[in-house]
């Protein structure tokens, strides 16, 4: 068994919520291609938002929607990996808008960038996201509740959520999931490979790979 695995410390209700999430990422999942031939740009723009050191050897991408119960049920697996190795990875977040709402909720996010407070306003949105990603019918009010709670200036972010810049965020990264061929979310890629099939166990083996090789090669 690994030491300090990452998974068997997780809280009974966060497995059950990751089980079930899991259950509905598996449901029609198309496995992303290698990255190999295709342009990294397509993996990491200049406008991401990075978690860790800029400069990290590894890198997971996540491709990101904050609607998704199976982002939610990952998003203390990807945080426990970057304190497993803090000087060794970095995570980069892509935004997957496949939900209805989700544009606006990514709007959220980065209005709270602008202000400095992405990464609480994006821990309350996640942590209240039973209470506001109703798939069909999503209480976007609620979304906007938490970044509130988290800090956010609500009114300078409504003046800001539909500036030219956030949009261009939006539009290049669904061009980009389109581009990488992502189905579902979330998709992660270590050092641009794909997972080999989907799991925190997956997830974790990948990147420990990587930086035993890193480390071997500086």
């Amino acid at each position: 068994m690994i030491k300090n695995n990452i998974v068997a410390t997780t809280a009974i209700a966060a497995v059950a919520i990751f089980a079930l999430a899991a259950f509905l990422y598996q449901g029609n999942q198309e496995k992303p291609d290698a990255v190999a031939g295709k342009d990294e740009n397509q993996l990491v723009r200049s406008h991401s938002f990075i978690y860790g050191p800029k400069k990290a050897p590894v890198t997971i991408v996540e491709f990101f929607d904050p609607a998704c119960e199976a982002c939610r049920a990952f998003h203390p697996i990807v945080k426990q990996i970057l304190e497993k190795f803090p000087k060794s990875v970095r995570v980069v977040i892509r935004y997957t808008t496949f939900h209805k709402g989700s544009d606006e909720v990514v709007r959220i996010l980065e209005t709270a960038r602008m202000q400095n407070i992405f990464k609480p306003v994006l821990e309350n949105i996640l942590e209240k996201q039973p209470t506001w990603a109703f798939h069909r019918a999503p209480d976007i009010s609620k979304a906007w509740q938490a970044a509130a709670d988290a800090g956010l200036d609500v009114t300078r972010a409504r003046k800001d959520m539909m500036k030219p810049e956030i949009t261009a965020v939006l539009t290049q990264d669904m061009a980009d999931v389109r581009a990488m061929g992502v189905k579902q979310t979330p998709t992660f890629f270590v050092n641009g490979k794909p997972l080999p099939s989907f799991g925190a166990r997956q997830l974790f083996d990948l990147v420990r790979q990587e930086v035993e090789a890193a480390r071997k090669s500086s």
